[in-house]
């Protein structure tokens, strides 16, 4: 049992230092252009959404869990489209890739099925943004003044009814209020910067949130799938083609790398068709959703992206079992 928790924990710990990095180059380049003159760097790359879907798919492909973490964060920061979002997660190819390679599978599988999630993500997030404008539903309700808010001192109230104290000089040196030492004075009243310092620790400070939140929820996913097994996990799949394809869909929803690893080794053993390999593999972003929940507010909106998500793994998987397709 000790065992068990022991490596529950070192894979939660490895997991969440692996994203490190990208959430705070997310965040770094969230909080230098919340803080840039005027907008109009912001302004720029969401003018730049509409060939999202296809960068993202690329860079989703990449062996890694990190991408979707990232696309999450912009995506509640409003500077990415929810296709771009949608399109990321789905060809996220997570630990697919090393479970493979250690598995001796053929090169050409695993590249026939990287490809695959790229193109339905490509077409997926496209037809999703295309939809949207055709529409004219905006995408996004939140900026990233919003999601900078919220990562930093919890004093916006007070500041806003005048009340707030004056921040001493080693922090800021002009006697701003604390929301203005927080970097939030967005008007720049006092007409002037609060300099690269300031943004360096903004974003270290909500790195360090969300990588703990990430860390405790993988601990949590970790102890669970190390508990269950993937023999208990194939007997719950089924041999059943439908079933496995609807089942496999939803233990790829599971916003942790495990569920990747545990869906690539079935396969290998047999225990999956690759109809269900695909449905959970399109599902399994990493912790992509996880940052979502953690980071977008409209609990709604990330129930519907959710379903989304869910619904093209489906579908694509039983297409994919229907045309008897074999990798």
């Amino acid at each position: 049992m000790l065992d068990v928790v022991a490596d529950a924990l070192l894979d939660a710990f490895v997991d969440t230092l692996k994203l490190v990095p990208f959430l705070f180059v997310t965040y770094l380049a969230m909080e230098a252009l919340e803080h840039g003159t005027s907008g109009k760097a912001r302004d720029a790359v969401m003018r730049a959404g509409r060939l999202g879907p296809v960068i993202g798919s690329v860079l989703g492909a990449l062996p890694q869990c990190g991408f979707s973490a990232m696309a999450a964060t912009l995506f509640a920061g409003g500077v990415v489209s929810v296709g771009t979002l949608i399109a990321v997660i789905l060809s996220t190819s997570d630990e697919m890739v090393p479970v493979f390679l250690a598995g001796q599978a053929p090169l050409s599988t695993m590249g026939s099925l990287i490809a695959l999630k790229v193109v339905v993500g490509m077409v997926a997030g496209l037809t999703i943004d295309a939809v949207f404008r055709s529409l004219g539903i905006g995408q996004t309700h939140e900026h990233i003044h919003d999601l900078c808010e919220r990562a930093h001192c919890s004093c916006e109230d007070a500041d806003e009814a005048g009340d707030a104290p004056a921040v001493p000089d080693d922090a800021c040196g002009c006697g701003c209020s604390c929301r203005e030492a927080c970097g939030h004075d967005h008007g720049h009243a006092h007409g002037h910067s609060h300099g690269p310092l300031a943004i360096v620790r903004a974003a270290l400070v909500h790195t360090v949130q969300t990588a703990f939140f990430i860390l405790l929820v993988s601990i949590a996913l970790g102890l669970a799938v190390e508990l269950v097994g993937n023999d208990a996990i194939a007997a719950f799949l089924g041999r059943h083609r439908v079933r496995s394809v609807l089942l496999a869909g939803l233990v790829g929803l599971i916003p942790n790398c495990g569920a990747s690893v545990a869906l690539s080794q079935l396969y290998l053993d047999g225990s999956l068709g690759v109809g269900a390999l695909m449905a959970g593999l399109l599902d399994a972003g990493g912790t992509g959703l996880l940052v979502l929940y953690r980071e977008n507010r409209d609990v709604r909106q990330n129930l519907a992206i959710t379903a989304a998500l869910y619904a093209i793994g489906v579908a694509v998987g039983l297409a994919l079992d229907a045309s008897g397709v074999v990798l």
